[in-house]
């Protein structure tokens, strides 16, 4: 379940990896900037962030943790990509956060920090999968359901979404419109990034096992 470290290509992973964690802080950032409701996982760990009482990148580092063990459970292969999105993509989010301002009564603007905020979790979300140094903890369950179900990224990535919100709003976290944008049109972001950088989320399997990966993917389309 571990996937090998690339020691040739090790340092290029290692910036094309980070500018896709930074690409991915930044964009829950804008999101939680322009107050219009904030992506599903935000919304939960912003509501759990103010009753724990520590900043929101500190949370999603915690919750990076706990997804990760359910991604575990499901056997989905993990690397030191992973653990580095843990560990990454919270202190980003508090970077960013200490530098975009919050933005309120400019309609035009929200809207537009929000529809970037999701091309640019599209594109994160491919950058740092493409490196197959191992997915990050929701990404990983993501393609665990995938795998697992024979559903499409768009699918899989739509049902956690709509659980994730779910939970946050019921805790107080900042649910809205945007949250409903996000949640309709983050999977076909993340889907239009993998083309775009021609990613795999599951590389080519033995000969032997080709027909049956076949039939599982030809039913996901």
């Amino acid at each position: 379940m571990l996937k090998p470290i690339r020691w040739n290509t090790f340092i290029w992973d290692f910036i094309k990896i980070e500018i896709g964690f930074a690409l991915f802080g930044l964009a829950i950032t804008l999101m939680i900037r322009a107050n219009l409701g904030t992506s599903a996982w935000a919304v939960l760990e912003v509501a759990l962030a103010k009753r724990i009482g520590i900043s929101i990148g500190t949370m999603t580092v915690i919750m990076g943790f706990i997804v990760l063990i359910g991604a575990v459970l499901m056997r989905e292969k993990m690397g030191w990509g992973t653990l580095g999105n843990i560990l990454s993509i919270g202190p980003w989010e508090d970077f960013w956060l200490s530098i975009v301002p919050s933005i309120n009564e400019k309609l035009a603007l929200q809207i537009g920090m929000l529809l970037l905020a999701i091309f640019l979790m599209g594109l994160a979300s491919a950058i740092y999968i493409g490196v197959d140094a191992g997915a990050g903890p929701r990404d990983s369950m993501m393609l665990a359901i995938k795998r697992t179900t024979g559903i499409s990224i768009r699918a899989a990535r739509g049902i956690i979404e709509v659980t994730v919100v779910t939970i946050g709003f019921l805790l107080g976290g900042p649910a809205g419109f945007g949250t409903l944008a996000y949640a309709l049109l983050v999977g076909p972001s993340v889907q239009w990034g993998f083309k775009i950088f021609k990613v795999q989320p599951h590389k080519p399997v033995p000969e032997e096992e080709e027909e049956v990966v076949a039939g599982i993917e030809g039913g996901a389309e």
